[in-house]
């Protein structure tokens, strides 16, 4: 199958819905499809046109075409003409916001007649800008894409039930997101020099944190957890891995300095340490680096979140959040702790009987591991191709 995937963001941009499209390309054009990706141009860079690039785990080559130089109301006339010009069997929108600049030209799809069957991937339900006090009209937009799309795919089961109550479009295809970062094999003496590289020591307690920072995914609870321990006599120290702001999302710099002001009024500048923005080896090296993985999303966990699905894939033991609705793989005690949500009080706890009980944090890491699996890009690879068919036998 031709396929075209349409994404506001690709690497070397940085944002999860990038990396994310790049890796599904690389698992469908590894089943023998011929994989296009639609996007723009990175910001700053010279770069247009098509190339030829190698996935992200090295398996067959995908087309990038650079060809849009923004998501304005226009952006359907060249992706139409592009997918007749490479005669795409195919569209798949890689919907998110953000990763759009908050710009509603791509949720304004062509009529069938115009187009090739066209499937739309929800990351979120989040809106575009569209005009001031746009108001309602906003989810209205998303309402359109999902309702005129020949199949719709989400990735988690909260937005599944959203859409469904909202929407009535019957069934919905549920289809999550896997790891972005792949794990790499790290020797005993390398994570301890790392360690050491961040002044932790081997008996020290390492936490570890990855992703971008948003408010809604509760680091500054995580800061008053770290300190409430520091204050109780516990050598722990906290790694926050990965760039502070992703390329799609850069309105979370008032957030970030925030986040910094907090680090010194609570006085934790010692235990509080940054990677700064990291290659995939090198976020998969500090994730291994780390004795656990605090996910504090005030919003609850979910499996949309790309960093949790990294932290189980590196079978590190995870504490988050309790989810808004009921997840059968989210369970407590298993394959993560869970606390309620904007709870450092709660965090320090489940922090410190981790840190005290070697036998359950043994037997979170092997849940991690063994859920991870559930979550391979070979089988969202097929789960999706099962959709992608349906979508393009329903129009012929």
């Amino acid at each position: 199958m031709r396929i075209g995937l349409i994404t506001g963001e690709y690497p070397p941009d940085q944002g999860g819905v990038g990396d994310f499209t790049a890796h599904l390309a690389s698992a469908l054009a590894a089943q023998q499809n011929e994989v296009h990706v639609i996007t723009t141009q990175p910001e700053g860079s010279a770069m247009a046109g098509t190339q030829c690039e190698p996935a992200p785990q090295e398996t067959p080559v995908v087309a990038v075409h650079r060809r849009l130089s923004n998501w304005g109301w226009r952006c359907w006339r060249r992706i139409a003409a592009l997918a007749g010009e490479l005669e795409l069997d195919l569209l798949n929108v890689q919907y998110q916001a953000a990763a759009y600049d908050l710009q509603a030209g791509v949720n304004v799809i062509p009529r069938p007649h115009a187009r090739p069957p066209l499937v739309v991937t929800f990351h979120d339900l989040k809106v575009p800008y569209l005009f001031p006090k746009a108001g309602p009209a906003r989810w209205w937009m998303v309402r359109w894409l999902a309702r005129h799309a020949d199949a719709v795919i989400v990735t988690n089961e909260e937005d599944r039930l959203r859409l469904n109550e909202e929407m009535d479009l019957g069934e919905l295809h549920t289809v999550p997101i896997g790891s972005n970062i792949v794990p790499r094999r790290l020797r005993l003496h390398d994570a301890e020099a790392q360690r050491a590289g961040w002044g932790v020591g081997p008996e020290d307690l390492l936490l570890g944190f990855f992703g971008f920072l948003n408010e809604s995914k509760g680091f500054e609870d995580l800061i008053r957890a770290v300190a409430m321990l520091v204050e109780q006599g516990l050598s722990v120290h906290l790694l926050k891995i990965g760039g502070r702001l992703g390329t799609a999302d850069p309105t979370n710099r008032a957030y970030a300095a925030r986040v910094e002001e907090l680090v010194a009024a609570l006085g934790v500048n010692d235990q509080v340490h940054w990677t700064g923005y990291s290659d995939p080896e090198e976020v998969s090296a500090a994730l291994l680096a780390t004795d656990i993985c605090v996910l504090p999303f005030r919003d609850g966990v979910s499996f949309r979140r790309g960093s949790l699905l990294a932290c189980l894939a590196h079978g590190r033991a995870v504490v988050t959040t309790r989810p808004r609705v009921r997840l059968r793989e989210a369970r407590d005690g298993e394959t993560m702790m869970l606390v309620d949500p904007r709870d450092p009080s709660g965090l320090a706890k489940a922090v410190r009987r981790l840190s005290l009980d070697p036998e359950l944090r043994a037997r979170l890491e092997s849940g991690a591991i063994a859920l991870a699996e559930e979550f391979s890009w070979e089988r969202i690879a097929d789960r999706t191709m099962v959709v992608f068919e349906g979508a393009a036998g329903s129009e012929t």
